[in-house]
């Protein structure tokens, strides 16, 4: 049984920005944040389904749009994260938060190219 490109591309990149979504808010409970900081991690965690909803439908921008979140959140990551975290685990939690929304987004495009060339 062959699974469909488009579904794997849409399961991923929604459990990808579900998984961050409900991160947000439980780190926000759990640290007790600010409801203006956690107000900001929400958002980001709703920009995240956002976009890969929107891929569902527009899938040239939707996936160019999830490989840039995954290639800026990699970049960011990298950059702010506090210099005591352990190598093994930057390394890990950057492959987490980045690539699964870049190759849900390469798989959103192959799919768009594949449905073209076949009419």
């Amino acid at each position: 049984m062959r699974v469909p490109v488009a579904l794997v591309a849409r399961t991923l990149a929604l459990s990808w920005a579900g998984f961050w979504t409900f991160f947000f808010v439980a780190e926000s409970a759990a640290w007790h944040t600010p409801v203006s900081v956690a107000m900001l991690w929400l958002g980001l965690g709703l920009l995240f389904v956002v976009i890969s909803l929107a891929a569902w439908h527009w899938e040239i921008t939707g996936g160019l749009l999830l490989m840039a979140v995954g290639l800026g959140a990699a970049i960011a990551y990298v950059i702010w994260t506090p210099p005591n975290v352990p190598f093994i685990s930057r390394v890990f939690t950057t492959v987490v938060g980045s690539v699964p929304p870049v190759v849900a987004g390469i798989l959103f495009l192959m799919h768009h190219r594949t449905m073209t060339a076949h009419g």
